[in-house]
C-alpha cells in the first residue's frame, strides 16, 4: 500500500469516526432533552401531589370540625330530651 492510500485509509477511518461521535452526541442530546423534559413533568406532577394533599387535609381538618360541632349539638339535644324524662 503507497503512503498516499495509507493515508487516504487514515483520513477515511478518521472520517468515520468523527461522524460516529456527531451522531453519539446528537443522540445523547436528545437523550438529555428527553429526560429533563421527563424530570420537568415530574416535579409538576409531585407539585400537584403535594398540593392535593394539602387540600385533602385541609377539608379533613374542616369535616373533623364539623362532626365536633354536630357531636355537640347531639349530645346537648340528648340532654335536653333525658331533662323531659326525669319526673
Amino acid at each position: 500500500m503507497s503512503p498516499v492510500e495509507q493515508e487516504s485509509d487514515s483520513l477515511g477511518s478518521l472520517e468515520e469516526r468523527i461522524t460516529l461521535a456527531v451522531q453519539l452526541v446528537a443522540r445523547l442530546r436528545k437523550e438529555k432533552q428527553a429526560a429533563l423534559d421527563e424530570v420537568a413533568g415530574a416535579r409538576a406532577d409531585a407539585a400537584e401531589a403535594k398540593a392535593d394533599a394539602l387540600r385533602l387535609a385541609d377539608e379533613v381538618k374542616t369535616l373533623q370540625a364539623e362532626r365536633q360541632q354536630v357531636r355537640s349539638r347531639i349530645e346537648k339535644l340528648l340532654g335536653q330530651i333525658d331533662q323531659l324524662s326525669t319526673p
